[in-house]
C-alpha cells in the first residue's frame, strides 16, 4: 500500500500532525495587537490614538472599522449628550450593550455625571442591589440628582441616616434646591434624632439658599416661617411677598406648559398662536393666561387666588409614597398627609397635626399649606362644622371662624 512520506523534525513527530502555531504578539507602542490563525479570525481592537507601525500617526489596519477609528474622548462626548438626554434606565443599559466598547465607556464619570432625571427614575418595587450600583455609581461620578434621590432613599426607605444624610449634603453642596429643602425639613423635625435636635435656624438658612435657586416648596416654607416667627424673626409683610412670588414662579412654569401645549407643527409660534386665540375669545393676555390657568386646574394650589394644577412629584418623593405602601411603616409612625410628599417619621409624634381636626400631619408648613388647597379644606371637620353654623345664622365665640372663612372664600 502506497503511503505519503512524512517529514519529522527534531522532536520525531511528524510535521502535519502538529498543532498550527499562534502567531507572535506585535508590540506597536502601547497597544498589543495579536492575530490568531484560527478559522474564527477575531479581530483585534486597535487604538487610533496610537501610531501604526510604518505608517501616518492614527492610520488603522484595512480591517478596521469606521466606530474604531474614532476616538475614545469622541465617543465620550458622544455618550454623555445620549445619556442627558435618555428618558429611562432602559435606555442607558441598551447602549452600553451594544458593544463592548460601549459598555466600557458607558461607565465613564463623564457619562454618569450628565445622566438625566428621567434616566434614574427606579421602581420602589424592583429595588435591587444593581438599582441600588445604578445610583451609586452615577452619584460617585457627580451627578446631583442621583446624590438627591440616593440621600433620601437611604435615609427614609433604608434608615441608614448618615449615608443619606452625607448624599444630600454632597447634592446640598453642589446647589440642588431640593436637597437643600430637604436638609432643612429634617433640621425643623430632627429627623434622625430626638426633639433635642431640631435646629430651626439651620433649617431657616437652608431654605433661604434654596429660595435663592428658585425652589418653590422653600419659598413656601420661608415665607411661612416669616409670617409665624418660625425659627426667624417675624416678619409678616415679607413672608407674604415671598409666597406671592412662589405662587407667581408656580404660574410661570404652567404658563411655559401651555405655550408648549399651543405650539403647533407647521411652525408657528407659540406666542402667535397665543395672541390669535386672545382675538377670537375678545380678551387681553395676562386675562387669556388666567383664564387659561383657570381651566387647566381642578384644583386650587396657589394662596392667591390664581388657580394652577399642583406640579407633579419628584422622583425621590415618587419613591418614597411608592416604597412605603408596598412596605408597612412600624407601629406609632405616620406618613405626611400631603399626597405629593412621601415623608414618613422617624420617631413618634415628629409631624405636626392639623389644630383644627387633628386628623391630618404635615412634614413642613409648605406641605400644609398645598394639601389645605388641593384637598383638606374640602374634609376638615372643624370648617365644615363652621360652614354649617354659618349657613344656618348661628353665633360664633369670637368670630375668628367666620372671618377666617370668609377670607378663605375671597380666595
Amino acid at each position: 500500500m502506497r503511503t505519503r512520506r512524512a517529514s519529522y523534525g527534531d522532536t520525531g513527530v511528524p510535521r502535519s500532525l502538529k498543532r498550527p502555531r499562534r502567531k507572535r504578539c506585535c508590540d506597536v507602542g502601547d497597544v498589543t495587537v495579536a492575530h490568531i490563525c484560527d478559522a474564527s479570525q477575531k479581530r483585534a481592537r486597535w487604538n487610533c490614538s496610537t501610531p501604526a507601525a510604518g505608517g501616518s500617526d492614527g492610520e488603522c489596519p484595512p480591517s478596521c472599522s469606521f466606530l474604531d477609528r474614532l476616538p475614545d474622548d469622541l465617543l465620550i462626548s458622544v455618550l454623555a449628550c445620549v445619556s442627558s438626554s435618555a428618558e429611562s434606565p432602559k435606555d442607558i443599559l441598551n447602549t452600553a450593550l451594544t458593544c463592548k466598547r460601549f459598555m466600557k465607556l458607558t461607565g465613564c464619570p463623564a457619562v454618569m455625571r450628565e445622566v438625566s432625571k428621567e434616566a434614574l427614575r427606579v421602581d420602589a418595587s424592583r429595588w435591587c442591589t444593581a438599582a441600588a450600583a445604578y445610583l451609586t455609581k452615577c452619584a460617585d461620578a457627580g451627578n446631583l440628582e442621583a446624590c438627591f434621590i440616593l440621600g433620601m432613599i437611604q435615609f427614609y426607605c433604608l434608615t441608614d441616616r448618615k449615608a443619606g444624610l452625607d448624599m444630600l449634603g454632597k447634592a446640598a453642596a453642589g446647589s440642588h434646591g431640593g436637597a437643600l429643602h430637604a436638609l432643612a425639613v429634617i433640621h425643623f423635625n430632627g429627623s434622625g434624632g430626638g426633639r433635642a435636635d431640631k435646629n430651626l435656624r439651620a433649617g431657616v438658612l437652608l431654605c433661604a439658599r434654596a429660595a435663592v435657586l428658585r425652589h418653590v416648596d422653600a419659598m413656601r416654607e420661608l415665607g411661612h416661617c416669616l409670617q409665624d416667627g418660625y425659627g426667624v424673626l417675624k416678619n409678616v409683610i415679607h413672608g407674604r411677598r415671598l409666597i406671592l412670588e412662589a405662587n407667581i414662579y408656580e404660574a410661570s412654569m404652567e404658563a411655559k406648559t401651555l405655550q408648549s401645549v399651543f405650539r403647533s407643527s407647521d411652525g408657528v409660534s407659540a406666542s402667535a398662536c397665543l395672541a390669535a386665540l386672545a382675538s377670537k375669545m375678545k380678551v387681553n393676555g395676562p386675562k387669556l393666561l388666567y383664564r387659561l390657568l383657570d381651566a387647566r386646574s381642578h384644583s386650587m394650589a396657589s394662596d392667591f387666588g390664581c388657580s394652577v394644577a399642583p406640579p407633579p412629584p419628584s422622583i425621590a418623593h415618587k419613591f418614597l409614597r411608592d416604597w412605603f405602601k408596598i412596605r408597612s411603616l412600624p407601629p406609632g409612625l405616620r406618613m405626611c398627609s400631603h399626597s405629593n410628599c412621601g415623608r414618613p417619621e422617624t420617631r413618634r409624634h415628629e409631624f405636626r397635626r392639623c389644630s383644627a381636626c387633628g386628623l391630618v400631619n404635615y412634614c413642613s408648613r409648605a406641605c400644609q399649606a398645598m394639601d389645605w388647597k388641593l384637598q383638606h379644606k374640602l374634609h376638615c371637620a372643624s370648617v365644615v362644622r363652621w360652614q354649617n353654623r354659618a349657613l344656618f345664622g348661628l353665633p360664633h365665640v369670637g368670630g375668628g371662624p367666620v372671618h377666617y372663612i370668609h377670607e378663605l372664600g375671597n380666595q
